[in-house]
């Protein structure tokens, strides 16, 4: 789901799956192969790894919003690489159907709540809390390419449905629907050694119970300068967001990466609390592997 909050634990997840074949036949490689990881590109993977790791961000409130929010984040992680069950890079998921060129799961994630007594638009409103969502996704693998100097890409198409719920770990709310197609493009090896590159494109539409969680103002949280308005379901933004992974040690990886977030053409620019067309999101950390089995992962 678009989402600026997510942007730093996003990448942080995302470099920290290196999903790779056991096979070292390319034809066979997994749609959703991070081309980012420790390992070469035709090693098999350890079935489960730990490790700590850390990074920093600076983010949008919420889709469309003037006010940002620094996100710092640091924690153990683990990855598991099961034959169903999946952790690591984007959440976890539990694959339906899997094959050469494309996978079906269905998938999990979350992004960080936003303060509103710091945000002027949404000021004496609720807080916006933890998100949470869970729905069936679609990769597809576009293609694969090759590069003169043994460095890989992969051109990747993904349609994804989700339930989106909200949470202040006291009560849990759902908050509607959104679909997301998206297009991603990694490689690694290109420019640099071990070093790799990823890019995404998507488009979020939302429904209209969603919307209202963003950009409804009820009757009872009208001012002077805040208008009352009914959200309506639709177009909710489109997000190009680009991120390098690069080598710190044999054990650890650095990234950064950033998102840009365009909102024209959005459902509800009428609100009184969308505030900018256009946003952007940054982010930096790293990840240090300290364990991993001997047992390989089957994928």
């Amino acid at each position: 789901m678009y989402k600026p909050t997510l942007l730093t634990a996003s990448l942080l997840a995302l470099f920290l799956s290196t999903s790779t074949k056991a096979n070292d036949t390319r034809e066979n490689e997994s749609p959703v192969r991070d081309l980012t990881g420790f390992e070469g590109l035709d090693e098999a993977q350890p079935l489960w790894e730990f490790g700590v790791g850390g990074g920093v961000g600076e983010v949008p409130n919420y889709p469309s919003s003037s006010e940002r929010n620094f996100i710092g984040l640091a924690a153990p992680y683990v990855i598991y690489r099961g034959d169903v069950f999946r952790l690591g890079g984007g959440g976890a998921r539990a694959v339906v159907v899997e094959e050469n060129d494309f996978e079906f799961d269905i998938s999990f994630g979350g992004a960080f709540s936003a303060d509103s007594d710091e945000n002027t638009a949404r000021e004496g409103m609720p807080e916006l809390d933890f998100l949470f969502e869970v729905g069936p996704q679609l990769i597809y693998r576009v293609k694969g390419f090759e590069f003169a100097n043994g460095g890989n890409g992969r051109l990747n198409a993904r349609l994804q449905a989700r339930a989106v719920f909200s949470t202040d770990f006291g009560r849990i709310d759902q908050r509607g629907y959104v679909l997301e197609p998206t297009l991603t493009y990694q490689q690694r090896g290109r420019l640099f050694k071990d070093t790799g590159l990823n890019a995404s494109l998507s488009f979020t539409f939302a429904s209209e119970k969603l919307q209202d969680y963003f950009y409804q103002v009820d009757q009872a949280f009208v001012t002077d300068t805040r208008a009352a308005y009914d959200a309506q379901s639709g177009f909710l933004g489109t997000e190009l967001s680009v991120g390098f992974s690069f080598p710190i040690g044999e054990q650890a990886r650095g990234f950064i990466g950033g998102g840009l977030q365009w909102h024209s053409g959005a459902a509800n620019t009428d609100s009184p609390l969308f505030e900018d067309t256009l946003t952007y999101s940054i982010a930096a950390g790293f990840v240090w592997r300290l364990y991993q089995s001997e047992t390989k992962a089957n994928w």
